[in-house]
């Protein structure tokens, strides 16, 4: 049994890795401005915390065999401070370095293959920035890059949408889509977890690699 740690375990892919550990039978610890969602797990050590403030949710790394990073925006609002580069770069950049500090092996950044579309290219400039400082750190990196992700109660597209990425994701012939190929959340979640716990897995695990190995029913 491991402990893992996921920031943003509160979201719509921190969540389903949560929930996910659990049921494999490992403790998930997750920490989140919010805290405990209203469907999470009864099994989930949930913290109420901001990340930038590591103080507060610095001594849940201690006996953490792995973090999971899954906070990020697909939409600015700078009045509230939410913004491409902090929420897509700095964070992820803090939380490697706190999981280096405290000795972490591992950390996995669900980062993205392609920014959404309307959206600027900053989305996805401040994520490929915090892939390049986390491998610069000791512990072991793995980059998640996932295209777009369906399921239930994905906030970040209408139902609408949802349903045409699952559609597609389904297709004989979703490989053509490429970087942009939709996977569905239990996917992503998948091979996070997996990714954690594999002493051997490093490096970027591409939206290919994930619908092969890791897609599921």
């Amino acid at each position: 049994m491991a402990r893992l740690l996921v920031t943003g375990g509160s979201g719509f892919i921190g969540r389903a890795v949560c929930s996910l550990a659990v049921d494999r039978g490992h403790e998930a610890v997750s920490v989140s401005r919010s805290g405990a969602p209203e469907t999470g797990s009864d099994d989930v050590e949930w913290i109420a915390a901001d990340v930038f403030e590591p103080a507060e949710w610095r001594g849940a790394l201690d006996g953490v065999e792995a973090v999971v990073h899954s906070i990020g925006t697909a939409e600015e609002n700078e009045g509230d401070g939410i913004t491409f580069e902090r929420l897509n770069g700095d964070s992820a950049i803090l939380v490697g370095e706190e999981a280096a500090r405290a000795g972490v092996p591992a950390m996995v950044f669900v980062s993205a293959s392609v920014k959404p579309p309307g959206v600027d290219e900053s989305y996805l400039a401040a994520k490929r920035r915090a892939e390049r400082a986390l491998a610069g750190h000791p512990l072991r990196s793995v980059v998640l890059r996932p295209g777009p992700v369906h399921g239930a109660d994905q906030p970040h597209f209408p139902e609408a949408v949802d349903t045409v990425f699952r559609a597609l994701d389904s297709l004989p012939g979703a490989a053509a889509l490429g970087d942009a190929r939709p996977l569905s959340v239990e996917t992503v979640a998948r091979a996070a977890l997996d990714a954690a716990l594999d002493p051997d897995r490093a490096g970027v695990i591409d939206v290919e690699t994930m619908a092969t190995r890791y897609d599921v029913d």
